[in-house]
């Protein structure tokens, strides 16, 4: 008989169990359609031109639904920019792992922009908006903004350095810096990708990547001591003056200035 309650108690524990588990599986999932619901919204109409009401009808759920996971829309603004960079983040951190050199992963940088190019003008919309919505109307969500792109180019800056690394040289200006120009043509790349998608493929960016890479690996034998001698060696590894004109002081101070962020 005590062993007949015992299990009784033990199974109406498992129930409590499995409830709680589902009760809190199914407010992420609902979480998780708010915040695609809004991403499509926002893309679409911006995030000015969306309303609570618009999201919860898209997403099939009532406004006590979304009052259950956010506090209001600015809320939601906040979570749907840490689910995206977070997300992003762990795609390019999954892509360093794979890759056993840098050439492997310009090849999976070149799938994951193919399938981002399926949705890029939807993707750029609300990136666009985000940034807008924290420019006009929310200057406190612009450090946010600023994180994220800090965040990004920090994954871009090792990837850099794991492809100096596979060429045995030194980086020839800051990582930081040279990550900065990456995203930057990223980002403009992917505005000319969609106004005028014959001008340019989805392999654009990666191309671009590998060219500046060329270029700088070049730059940075070029202007390698050989021997212990401060000049300067040529592309082809032999020795050479060096041809490198003085830093100007506004580019050297834009250099400190990098190498003193952490």
């Amino acid at each position: 008989m005590g062993y007949s309650l015992a299990s009784q108690r033990l199974v109406r524990e498992a129930i409590t169990i499995t409830q709680r588990l589902t009760r809190q599986q199914s407010r992420e999932l609902t979480r998780e359609q708010l915040l695609r619901s809004a991403a499509e919204l926002f893309a679409e109409q911006g995030v000015n031109g969306t309303s609570v009401e618009q999201i919860v009808e898209r997403a099939g759920y009532t406004r006590g639904a979304f009052y259950g996971n956010f506090k209001g829309k600015h809320e939601l603004v906040l979570a749907l920019l840490e689910q995206r960079t977070q997300r992003e983040l762990e795609e390019v951190r999954a892509m360093s792992r794979e890759s056993g050199s840098f050439d492997e992963m310009i090849e999976h940088l070149r799938s994951w922009h193919g399938e981002r190019d399926r949705n890029l003008a939807g993707w750029l919309a609300l990136r666009t908006e985000l940034w807008l919505y924290g420019l006009r109307d929310r200057p406190e969500l612009l450090p946010v903004l600023a994180d994220r792109e800090r965040r990004t180019r920090a994954a871009m800056a090792q990837g850099l350095e794991q492809g100096f690394a596979d060429r045995g040289v030194t980086t020839p200006a800051p990582v930081e810096l040279l990550a900065l120009i990456v995203h930057a043509l990223d980002d403009g790349l992917s505005i000319q990708r969609v106004l005028s998608p014959a001008d340019s493929s989805t392999d654009t960016v990666v191309d671009v990547v590998e060219l500046l890479m060329t270029a700088w690996t070049a730059l940075a034998h070029s202007t390698a001591p050989v021997d212990g001698n401060p000049s300067a060696a040529s592309a082809d590894g032999t020795a050479g003056p060096s041809t490198a004109r003085p830093a100007s002081p506004d580019r050297t101070r834009t250099l400190e200035n990098l190498e003193k962020k952490p």
